[in-house]
């Protein structure tokens, strides 16, 4: 558990490195790109390079916001009721994202299947796959940071799914 741990922990911070520099590169792209169209010589591939990286980054942050707990929520109403049962309609809301992810992997692999012989415009030869990976390996990375909080949620013995009700009777 060490070891997966550890390779957790170094995905996580590839991936905000990953996020900062992707972001970082489309924002000087795209500012190149309106920069050299306003002066008469506009860059053709910047928007599609655009796309690429922020398709990544996306990923890449929803996962960094995840694994931080950073992502928008609405608990006015969760928090006033008892520990447990917020405990449990946070199972509830995690089952849920996990069925969501499983559906976009599926259906993420499917995509760059049909996409490996698309290529950018003004990319020529590189494959818009390259793109649309960025779905199943980016939910992939979440369902992992989900299935983790799952597996802390019930270890922390807040949800009492595995516990036995009997079990100090000896049955």
């Amino acid at each position: 558990m060490n070891k997966f741990k550890k390779a957790y922990e170094f995905i996580g911070q590839a991936e905000n490195v990953l996020a900062s520099f992707f972001f970082i590169v489309m924002v000087c792209i795209i500012f190149a790109a309106g920069f050299g169209r306003t002066i008469g010589y506009p860059i053709g591939w910047a928007m599609d390079t655009s796309t690429f990286l922020f398709a990544w980054a996306v990923f890449f942050s929803a996962d960094i916001t995840m694994r931080k707990n950073r992502h928008v929520s609405v608990e006015i109403l969760v928090n006033r009721l008892p520990k447990k049962i917020q405990s449990y309609i946070a199972l509830l809301n995690y089952v849920i994202i996990v069925v969501f992810l499983a559906f976009l992997i599926v259906y993420g692999i499917k995509l760059c299947f049909i996409t490996r012989f698309r290529a950018y415009q003004g990319i020529p030869g590189f494959s818009y796959t390259w793109v649309t990976l960025s779905i199943p390996v980016g939910c992939t990375s979440l369902l992992i940071t989900i299935l983790l909080k799952i597996w802390n949620l019930v270890k922390s013995e807040k949800i009492q799914i595995f516990k036995m009700k009997y079990r100090n009777k000896g049955l």
